[in-house]
């Protein structure tokens, strides 16, 4: 059984003034729907080329319709049902009206759950869009992953270089030099999950230097290092595969950020895949645009693409493998509508049981970033020595592990002392990026 909703930890909220929270509804939020406004608008002679006069309008409705919403977000009026119809819209309706129930008042932006309300957030820019149409497909964060994507060409260079040196002679590596190339490459992905620019409110957020060159200095940073557990997770699913008629270890990835982020994870699910270490992967992303950087299925498209496309031999190496490995069915990408609900995950074997089974049949899930950490906690106000497993509070499909790099105040299964430790010396520690766990838990 779950544990009673009476006796979890607060959830994290505006209304606690000075928190991570606070600020982001204060500050972040309504800068990011300011630079949404402003990208609507700077694309008006765009959309009235492609539409004309409809264009013109469904873009002037649609910024008519987030200034209200900014308006209503900066003095916390209630959040109000979405009346858009879409697959979702029901869930989110209901969660309305299950937390009004909860408090005999209706939610509101800093009073709710942080989590509620940021996510609420996302799911209108969604509905402003698709209400407006014919715009309604546009993806207002579009030019700001594909800047950053650009924008970290020279660290993307240097892994796709490095990793396509390490495939030459993969098949002739040992036990001990692929356990050395897996840390390393895990370590890469976790740290390229600094690239958000939901954190950094849409401002320029990505990676410039060499990420190879840092990982040896950036280990003392990882809070919780469970790499050797995963590391022997693999090999005792290997040695299964090797010892009975089983050939499968599959492992899911639910991804975070496009970008240099992206790159990082391909390339450390490429590492796997051409190791037959894993024989399958299932990639799991954003039905819609969210949180600025997330990643949709056209992003994870058009990143191959690119990457195919590109002068440099070894990023055109990556992009012409990985689309083999779409195409031949190796690497699999869904998309759920579970994702973009501001549910924990906690709820998802009631919610969306269809998603809950499909994570079952992993042998690994790797959760990335920070709203998939704050999403698996609940994003409460858990004592950081509360283990891993506890504040799952029964959320065990599979074997699963989070990487994160830390950018909001949550954070469990430290040691005695050591969270109260970063506090006496860096009061930020939590909300930086400086930090990064690699925090796994085996039971199911």
């Amino acid at each position: 059984m779950a544990v009673q909703r009476s006796q979890l930890p607060v959830s994290l909220a505006g209304k606690f003034k000075g928190s991570f929270a606070y600020y982001t509804i204060t500050d972040r939020l309504p800068l990011i729907l300011t630079k949404v406004i402003d990208t609507l608008h700077r694309h008006k002679n765009e959309f009235f080329e492609e539409y004309g006069e409809k264009g013109l309008q469904a873009e002037k409705n649609a910024i008519a319709y987030l200034s209200k919403l900014r308006n209503e977000l900066q003095t916390d009026k209630p959040l109000i049902a979405l009346n858009d119809n879409l697959p979702d819209t029901v869930l989110w309706n209901q969660f309305l009206e299950y937390h009004q129930n909860l408090s005999n008042e209706p939610p509101s932006w800093f009073q709710s759950p942080w989590l509620y309300t940021e996510c609420y957030m996302y799911r209108r820019i969604h509905e402003a869009l698709v209400q407006n149409p014919p715009i309604s497909d546009y993806d207002v964060f579009k030019e700001e992953k594909e800047h950053a994507f650009f924008d970290s060409q020279q660290a993307i260079i240097a892994l796709s270089t490095y990793l396509q040196e390490l495939l030459k002679n993969i098949e002739n590596q040992n036990e001990e030099s692929l356990n050395e190339e897996f840390f390393k490459l895990i370590q890469v992905s976790l740290w390229g999950n600094k690239c958000d620019l939901s954190i950094s409110a849409g401002a320029d957020n990505s990676q410039k230097a060499n990420p190879l060159q840092s990982v040896e200095d950036l280990k003392s940073f990882i809070l919780v290092d469970h790499m050797e557990k995963l590391w022997l997770l693999l090999m005792k699913r290997k040695k299964i595969n090797t010892q009975t008629s089983v050939t499968s270890t599959r492992i899911d990835i639910v991804l975070d950020n496009a970008g240099f982020e992206l790159i990082a994870d391909l390339v450390l699910a490429d590492f796997l895949t051409s190791s037959k270490l894993v024989t399958i992967i299932h990639f799991h992303g954003k039905s819609i645009p969210w949180y600025v950087s997330d990643t949709t299925k056209r992003d994870l498209n058009w990143t191959i693409k690119q990457m195919g496309s590109a002068n440099n031999k070894c990023m055109s190496s990556c992009g012409v493998s990985w689309e083999g490995y779409v195409k031949k069915g190796v690497w699999v990408y869904h998309d759920h509508l579970f994702w973009t609900l501001p549910h924990e995950f906690s709820s998802m074997a009631q919610v969306a049981p269809d998603l809950y089974a499909e994570l079952q049949k992993s042998d690994l899930i790797i959760f990335k970033g920070d709203l998939n950490y704050r999403k698996l906690l609940g994003d409460r106000k858990w004592e950081f020595i509360v283990p891993f497993h506890q504040a799952l509070n029964n959320f065990h499909p599979a074997p699963l592990c989070s990487l994160r790099t830390l950018k909001c105040d949550i954070q469990v299964g430290l040691k005695p002392g050591q969270g109260e430790k970063l506090s006496s010396t860096e009061p930020e520690w939590m909300i930086t990026g400086k930090y990064g766990i690699i925090q796994f838990d085996g039971a199911s």
